[in-house]
């Protein structure tokens, strides 16, 4: 997976989609605010969520556990819902599944970069949620290490559901 580079865009924060599910984030989920989470960079393809590492630091110096599950999963949640506000639908997303694996400890500020899975496409999440009013898509995410190399990777399943 790519690195979560700032994309250098121009983009109003106060109408750019992204920067407005952070606002949400920051409003609604008490935990992206206690982690300073921060806008990297999105597109269609892929939405990158940042951190400092002071608010999300363990007893040993490094980043907790916790704050790169809950980084990737903010991540790819919002990956979801950004495709889904794109096309105007009002969905509940939910985390149905996941897996998430540690690799090498982070010692600096982090960000999470999540996208859809291998084998996975929007089309088909699409048109199952048309049909059922309810779907699921695989979404990757990674926080990158020092090295360029993962620190902690999340497989996870995403589910969409229509506001009844």
């Amino acid at each position: 997976m790519a690195g979560c580079e700032d994309d250098g865009s121009t983009v109003n924060p106060n109408t750019d989609p992204a920067h407005e599910l952070v606002r949400f984030m920051y409003d609604r989920i008490p935990l992206a605010r206690a982690m300073a989470l921060e806008l990297a960079a999105y597109d269609e393809h892929h939405l990158c969520l940042r951190v400092p590492l002071a608010p999300n630091v363990n007893d040993k110096g490094c980043a907790f556990g916790g704050s790169l599950a809950s980084l990737m999963t903010l991540a790819g949640w919002g990956l979801v819902e950004l495709a889904l506000r794109a096309r105007g639908e009002v969905c509940d997303v939910y985390v149905g599944e996941s897996t998430v694996r540690y690799l090498q400890p982070v010692w600096a500020d982090f960000s999470a970069e999540a996208r859809l899975a291998e084998g996975a496409d929007w089309a088909r999440f699409f048109t199952t949620l048309a049909a059922r009013g309810k779907a699921r898509t695989e979404v990757s995410c990674c926080v990158p290490g020092a090295d360029g190399k993962p620190a902690a990777t999340l497989s996870a399943r995403f589910v969409a559901k229509r506001h009844d």
